[in-house]
């Protein structure tokens, strides 16, 4: 991964490429204008280093562009690591259409960036849908009284409440810090960066229940989601249901799709109504032609 680092007051970027470790000087002494020179410095960089080598394997490329890319954030990385190298250790795609589209427009990307760089001359991207089936799955009544009653676990009941109640992603909660609640709403940082979540009573009653914050990791709340709707007999479940729950039932009982994309903190109201539309459309009241 590149990196930046200071010698005799100026700014420097290091990167390894094939192994053999590459440095730069940025030319300043300030951090801000090194950032900015990071990116650009770091393209010729490695574009010199390759002398144009248009022969080079998908597996140089993927680390060439794996070390290319220091903006990206942890879990963006992590994403893109595990993809590239369970194709270059030759893995099957993923059956699931979602999971599959995913891989596959995550490989392009990079050959799509070698192509940009002039690292390589021709790219076998895969071909395929990159967008993947839209989960519309929502939890009922019934599924959420059970789920809010039967969980054992009154910390992991407690975070599954606060889940629904201000349709926060896992990574939003998880992140969380006393510091950043406020009266009536959290400062949070997620998939989206950082943003403003509204709380309403029901969420703040939680947060005066909750002795300390919750500490799970991503795959704790995943797996530990799962096994408790299966012991409660509650099919096809997963935690991110309980924000898309959030939203819908928000939407039924008459709150304007604006505001509910505020509310989810999503960028656009296209994109609230790209994954709602389709939920609403079985809502419809009868009508006659």
């Amino acid at each position: 991964m590149a990196s930046l680092y200071k010698n005799h007051g100026f700014w420097y970027v290091s990167t390894y490429v094939n192994g053999k470790r590459l440095t730069k000087s940025l030319q300043t002494k300030e951090r801000k204008t090194a950032y900015a020179l990071m990116p650009s410095v770091l393209s010729r960089l490695i574009d010199k280093s390759t002398h144009l080598n248009n022969d080079i394997s998908f597996k140089e490329l993927t680390d060439i562009f794996l070390n290319s890319n220091p903006h990206w954030s942890k879990n963006t990385r992590l994403l893109y690591e595990r993809v590239l190298n369970n194709y270059n250790n030759g893995d099957a795609l993923p059956e699931n259409p979602t999971s599959r589209a995913i891989y596959i427009r995550h490989i392009n990307c990079c050959w799509n960036w070698g192509l940009k760089h002039g690292l390589i001359d021709n790219a076998n991207k895969l071909s395929g849908d990159t967008i993947g089936e839209a989960r519309d799955r929502v939890f009922n009544k019934n599924e959420l009284e059970t789920l809010f009653l039967s969980v054992k676990c009154s910390n992991f009941n407690r975070f599954i409440h606060f889940a629904y109640y201000t349709g926060a992603r896992s990574s939003e909660i998880r992140s969380l810090r006393r510091e950043n609640i406020k009266d009536e709403y959290l400062i949070t940082h997620g998939k989206s960066g950082k943003r403003m979540v509204k709380l309403n009573e029901q969420a703040i009653q939680v947060l005066k229940g909750q002795g300390s914050l919750w500490n799970y990791s991503k795959d704790f709340i995943s797996h530990k989601f799962k096994k408790e709707c299966r012991k409660l007999n509650i099919r096809d479940a997963r935690f991110h249901d309980l924000r898309r729950t959030f939203g819908y039932n928000l939407i039924k009982q008459g709150m304007s799709i604006y505001k509910v994309s505020k509310l989810l903190g999503h960028s656009s109201v296209i994109t609230t109504e790209k994954h709602y539309a389709p939920l609403m459309a079985t809502d419809i009241e009868e009508f006659v032609l």
